[in-house]
């Protein structure tokens, strides 16, 4: 074999065995997929993916257990699902959490599943589970940025509530009323001190008088108490006698309504006197005569009243015969 061709075969063996490195190296340091590894398929939708890219790391408690293996829009684009390639010898379980993250400020994005309970069951090959959206730098800026202008108005608002209160409020008349009002405070509250003052002397000074009061109102609230105490038991002890005569006063007073209404119908002594006129005139002729009667007697005597209503002499009686009055 000539040396061109021995030449031949070493060049042909060093480019394979580059190649075999090279290819080594590749499934070393790449982040698809090992070749030598089972996989199963877990299905994500978010809402919103970030900027995350295929053969992007999937970490368990930051741990590699997977990649993403695919990234794909939904026909109404309202949501994105991301398939990833996990490891058969890695279990996840349902109530896991899946949170698209990013390493560091600037660092690339992953998928983060957070365990919990770890409650059955495992997910299996092409489990469909929901994906918390990333964080979004631009939408809190924004988000600030708003703020930060709601909050520029607000102070502005501030300021010129400030100014409006200090243009009405702290000007000149009204503090000087302001400091009126507050000398007649300090007034009455010296009267007041004073007027305090002066009721502590008087009780001070008083303080038998007021002592004796005081007793003497709560003898007499005693004897109130023993008063109705009295009352109470003359009540319980003379309870029948008061209702029987309670009674006895009702059935008095249904009898003088009775008697009441007989003398306005006419009925009795007394209904005919007042409905009777000509007997009623010579009743009240009757009582004007005793009345002239008993004032006679009043004033004359009973000898004197029958001496002046004798009856007349006979005719011929002689007025001299003896034992006669002239």
């Amino acid at each position: 074999m000539d040396k061109s061709k021995r030449l031949e075969i070493k060049v042909g063996l060093f480019v394979a065995v580059g190649l075999i490195l090279l290819a080594v190296l590749l499934l070393q340091f790449s982040k698809s997929t090992s070749a030598f590894r089972g996989t199963y398929v877990v299905r994500l939708h978010a809402g919103n993916v970030g900027g995350i890219k295929p053969r992007a790391q999937v970490l368990l408690a930051g741990v590699q257990v997977g990649t993403v293996a695919d990234i794909q829009l939904a026909k109404d684009g309202k949501s994105v699902t991301l398939f990833l390639s996990i490891y058969k010898d890695y279990v996840i379980y349902h109530d896991a959490r899946f949170v698209i993250e990013q390493a560091g400020f600037l660092g690339d994005q992953y998928v983060s599943i957070i365990p919990t309970a770890n409650s059955d069951p495992k997910l299996q090959d092409g489990a469909d589970v929901p994906c918390e959206d990333p964080f979004n730098l631009q939408e809190v800026a924004r988000s600030a940025a708003g703020f930060i202008q709601r909050m520029d108005d607000t102070a502005k608002k501030v300021d010129d509530s400030v100014t409006e209160f200090r243009r009405v409020v702290l000007n000149g008349p009204t503090l000087t009323n302001f400091d009126v009002a507050i000398n007649n405070v300090r007034t009455l509250s010296e009267e007041a001190l004073t007027t305090v003052s002066n009721l502590n002397g008087l009780i001070v000074t008083n303080r038998d008088q007021v002592n004796l009061a005081v007793s003497n109102v709560v003898h007499f609230s005693h004897q109130l108490t023993d008063l109705a105490d009295a009352a109470h038991a003359l009540l319980d002890t003379n309870g029948t006698t008061i209702t029987a005569a309670a009674q006895n006063v009702k059935a008095s007073t249904e009898i003088l309504k009775n008697v009441m209404t007989d003398v306005q119908s006419g009925k009795g002594l007394a209904g005919t006197l007042l409905q009777d006129q000509v007997l009623s005139s010579n009743v009240q002729a009757i009582a004007g005569n005793l009345a002239v009667t008993t004032s006679n007697l009043n004033r004359e005597g009973l000898w004197g009243v029958l001496w002046s209503h004798k009856p007349p002499k006979p005719a011929g009686t002689n007025s001299s015969a003896p034992g006669a009055r002239r």
